[in-house]
Formats: structure tokens, C-alpha cells, sequence
């Protein structure tokens, strides 16, 4: 007789949001052991995601051996007064057991509202039976308003469509996404402030590496932008030519937990090894025109600046929708290196270059006494349900 117990199985969909996807989980579907923060919550989504893996490849889990690809979303009805549903984002490492709950994922965010509906998350009165469903989002892990647009057909969800979004090879429906006060995040040293420095441009001191100018800005998540010039590129690479090399991507982590100190997101750099997800380091250059990963080619003429973003320790094949939100946020306010390398000026959007194409993000900055803020960010993505039934892991302790 078997001394190996059997398998648990725990209701999930695998959806992909944006050039994201993740394994999506109603609160009280999970165990009651993990239906709260902590140590039996994270061993089950890393099981679930195949991690930690030395290989890291994550061939026994549902991850796909990429940041935009290891990620896990738990859903409940919203506890907040005048929202619908409450979206908390896991990281999950692809090498190291743990999971990072510091920030959001803005592609997934799209497919949060989608999810809610066809789960029974939202009043059935919310939802129009054709037309637009407007889906309001408590994103906990950084505490802000998300508003979803969610195409509504027959009363179901609409997942088809000829929305096409560079990053994800087919077309699908239109989610539009509004970010609401994106900045302040509520932590650092500046009290949680757009700009935690107090600048919009730092002179950011990281050893072995140099002094450079850098953009630090909490909004949508907490990046470090830097000039592409200054640290011996162009801003048109594509994830080869970084993610290949190990002397890079040693140098971009040492910028990134600098970062993080000057931004008074860790106290000290050994934190930054177990906080990977946020701050995000990017850097940017005028534009330039370029071939995307897929072949296609980018004209200067049809972007406003270039972006390469890195997401846990790589550079990102397309870009992060938090990042974007960064890109919009920081692209409005004149003066920052993201302003700057787009032209300067008052610019309500932007449309940037990444390596799988382009992508458009719009944000409104004004002054008030004398400090930047932003109202909301907004920006198109598109989410469908891949699979939907139960994830199987083999028990693990608590349970």
C-alpha cells in the first residue's frame, strides 16, 4: 500500500492579460489554510507555478520559465465600499521559494474584470446585457483604483475581437484600463511621494558602475528610469542582447538596489535580493527606428521614444503594464529623463517603442501647490481564458 498521499485539486483559470499570464484563483476556492496571507498561501502558488526551480525551466508547475509568465492572481468580492472586486498579485520566482507581493501586474489587470464577471464576483446588475461593463478593481497590493472596460455580448464576457496588441500574436477584444492616482504608493522615505527623492532627475550614485541621471518615480510601480546612452546602449535592444549577458544583467540588479535605497523602498541593498519585483529599472532613448522581436519594423517617425524595461532580473520581451503606467505618468510631467527623451513638453500620451513593437499610454499630470499629480493613467490591453478547471499540487506543509 501507497505511503504517498494523493493529489489536491483546487479550482483555477489560466488566463492571459496583456503580454501577461497567470493562474487565477477565487479566494474561497483555496484551502482555508491559504485563504490568508502567509507561508501555506505561498508554498501552494509556488507548487502551483512549478517553482523554485534550478533549472528554470518550470516544467512541473503551470509557469512558463519567464517573469511575464510565473504569475498568480487571487480574487474575492470586494471588501471596499464602491468597488466590485478585490485583485492581490503574486510574483512567483522562477530559481528562489518565495513569491513577491510589493506590486501590481498591470497586463493581468486586465484580465481581473473579465474574470470577476464570468466568476460571480459582480452583481449581475452591474453587468449590461451587450455593451460595456464597468468593473471597479481595489487593487490591494498597492491599495488603488482600477477602472475595467469589459466588452459585454449576450450577457458573457467578449473575449474575441480585432484588438491587436504588440507582444501577444493574435487579436482579441479591447479592455481598456484606467489606472486612478497612480502615484504615491504610500512608501519610502518621501512619505510615499510621486518623485521620493523630491526630483524629478537625481544624479543616482552606484558604485562599480558610475553616476548617472535617473528618473525615480512611484507611479503604477515603483521605477528607476535611466538614459540608454549613459549606460552604453541604444534603447532599441531586444532581450538577447541583454538577457545573454551576465555582466549586464549583474549591472542592471546593482542600479536597481541602489535605486531602491535612494527611493527608501529597502534600508538596506542585501533587501533588494528579496524584493524582486519592485522598483522596475528602464531605460530610455530618443526615438529610433528598430525590428521587433517579431520581425516588424518600428519607424522613429511612429513613436515618441524608446523604452527596455527589466522585470525580474530580465529584460522584459515587451513591457510591463505597470511600467507603462510609469512611462505615461513620467512622459506628462516636464522635465523628467522619459519627458526629455520624447521631446520635452506638455505631452497628455506617448507612444513608445519596446522589443515586441509599440504600445500607447496616456496620463493626465497637473500642478497642485506646486506638486505633480496624476488623476489616472489609461491604456488598452486584451484578455481571453486559456483553461479553466482544477490545478492538482501534491500536499505541502499546513495543509
Amino acid at each position: 500500500m501507497s505511503t504517498h498521499p494523493a493529489q489536491i485539486k483546487i479550482p483555477a483559470t489560466y488566463m492571459r492579460g496583456g503580454t501577461s499570464k497567470g493562474v487565477f484563483f477565487k479566494l474561497t476556492d483555496l484551502p482555508a489554510a491559504a485563504q490568508q496571507p502567509g507561508a501555506v498561501r505561498d508554498a501552494i502558488l509556488l507548487r502551483v507555478i512549478g517553482s523554485p526551480d534550478p533549472y528554470g525551466k518550470q516544467i512541473d508547475g503551470m509557469g512558463g520559465a519567464t517573469s511575464s509568465t510565473s504569475k498568480s492572481v487571487i480574487l474575492a468580492k470586494s471588501s471596499k465600499p464602491d468597488h466590485d472586486v478585490d485583485y492581490l498579485f503574486g510574483q512567483v520566482s522562477i530559481d528562489k521559494p518565495f513569491v513577491d507581493w510589493s506590486g501590481n501586474c498591470g497586463n493581468l489587470s486586465a484580465a481581473v474584470g473579465p474574470f470577476a464577471i464570468s466568476n460571480g464576483l459582480v452583481g449581475t446588475a452591474r453587468v449590461p446585457q451587450n455593451g460595456i461593463a464597468t468593473i471597479r478593481i481595489w487593487q490591494v497590493n498597492i491599495q488603488k483604483t482600477i477602472i475595467a472596460h469589459v466588452p459585454i455580448t449576450n450577457g458573457a464576457v467578449q473575449e474575441t475581437g480585432d484588438f491587436e496588441l504588440d507582444g501577444v500574436t493574435f487579436p482579441a477584444a479591447e479592455v481598456q484600463l484606467e489606472f486612478l492616482d497612480p502615484a504615491d504608493e504610500g512608501e519610502g522615505d518621501g512619505g510615499g511621494a510621486m518623485f521620493p527623492t523630491g526630483n524629478l532627475v537625481d544624479d543616482l550614485v552606484v558604485p562599480g558602475v558610475g553616476t548617472f541621471k535617473a528618473t525615480m518615480i512611484n507611479a503604477g510601480i515603483p521605477t528607476v528610469f535611466v538614459n540608454a546612452k549613459d549606460i552604453g546602449y541604444t534603447g532599441t535592444e531586444l532581450q538577447d542582447a541583454i538577457n545573454g549577458d551576465a555582466k549586464a544583467l549583474a549591472m542592471f540588479e546593482t542600479i536597481r538596489a541602489h535605486g531602491a535605497m535612494r527611493m527608501g523602498l529597502i534600508k538596506s541593498l542585501d533587501e533588494a535580493a528579496t524584493r524582486q519585483h519592485t522598483p522596475k529599472v528602464a531605460f530610455v532613448a530618443p526615438p529610433t527606428s528598430y525590428t521587433a522581436s517579431s520581425g516588424k519594423s518600428v519607424q522613429a517617425t511612429d513613436i515618441d521614444l524608446c523604452v527596455r524595461a527589466l522585470s525580474m532580473g530580465k529584460l522584459h520581451h515587451a513591457m510591463m503594464g505597470t511600467a507603462a503606467v510609469a512611462i505615461g505618468t513620467a512622459a506628462a510631467i516636464p522635465g523628467t529623463l522619459v519627458n526629455l527623451a520624447a521631446g520635452g513638453g506638455t505631452r497628455p500620451a506617448v507612444r513608445f517603442g519596446h522589443p515586441s513593437g509599440t504600445l500607447r499610454v496616456g496620463a493626465e499630470a497637473t500642478q497642485e501647490n506646486g506638486e505633480w499629480v496624476v488623476k489616472k493613467a489609461v491604456m488598452s490591453r486584451s484578455a481571453r481564458v486559456l483553461m479553466e478547471g482544477n490545478v492538482r499540487i501534491p500536499p505541502v506543509s499546513g495543509l
